[in-house]
């Protein structure tokens, strides 16, 4: 796994406490949880997660309680904090509600390729194929995919209503993070460092 705190990989190796109520007879037990806990061998700092097993489904969960949000590089302070905070948002919630990440992502997108792509408003799927000729073939692909991987086709809410809480794909969630990254680098990182080199050539 990848350290949520630091980013680095190892193997890992979960502690185990199971959380038992004994001296609650009265209490109906509808899960049974247990906490694991694990140190990162390179930061040192811990990971926090509860698992329940509900009893009458047989299903399990994990959720993951510190440090909230899933392990991702930290955004420049180049992008613009009215896109960064709707991505942060989107990461802080993705272990909760992946439902959630995924909308607020979306809404992101959409206010990315309006503000900064220059695309005529409208839904989503149509405002990407606006922002398609004008980005590099990797990224067109990527955002492309945005549409196919969320089966806009069957959630056309996801197109028409960006920030509506509606069922997400297998991969969608994360694949919408990405190719956030992906756009704030090309729009707004790699201009800003081809700038400052051309400062720096000037000063010289």
């Amino acid at each position: 796994m990848k350290c949520p705190h630091c980013l680095n990989g190892f193997h890992e190796e979960w502690r185990d406490w199971g959380l038992i109520w004994a001296n609650m007879p009265e209490m109906k037990i509808e899960r049974e949880w247990n906490a694991q806990v694990l140190v990162c061998p390179t930061c040192k700092r811990a990971v926090v997660r509860l698992t329940y097993l509900d009893v009458q489904s047989n299903s399990r969960r994990v959720v993951q309680v510190w440090p909230k949000g899933v392990a991702r590089a930290p955004l420049s302070s180049i992008v613009p904090e009215e896109y960064a905070s709707d991505y942060r948002e989107a990461c802080l919630v993705l272990g909760d509600s992946p439902k959630a990440s995924a909308a607020l992502s979306r809404r992101c997108l959409q206010n990315l390729l309006r503000g900064t792509a220059g695309v005529n408003p409208d839904d989503l799927a149509k405002e990407i194929s606006q922002a398609m000729p004008t980005l590099p073939s990797h990224l067109a692909d990527g955002i492309d995919a945005v549409r196919n991987i969320g089966n806009f086709a069957a959630h056309p809410m996801k197109s028409n209503n960006t920030g509506e809480v509606v069922d997400v794909e297998p991969g969608e969630t994360e694949w919408l993070l990405d190719i956030l990254e992906g756009l704030f680098d090309h729009y707004f990182v790699q201009p800003a460092l081809l700038s400052a080199k051309r400062d720096a050539r000037t000063r010289n």
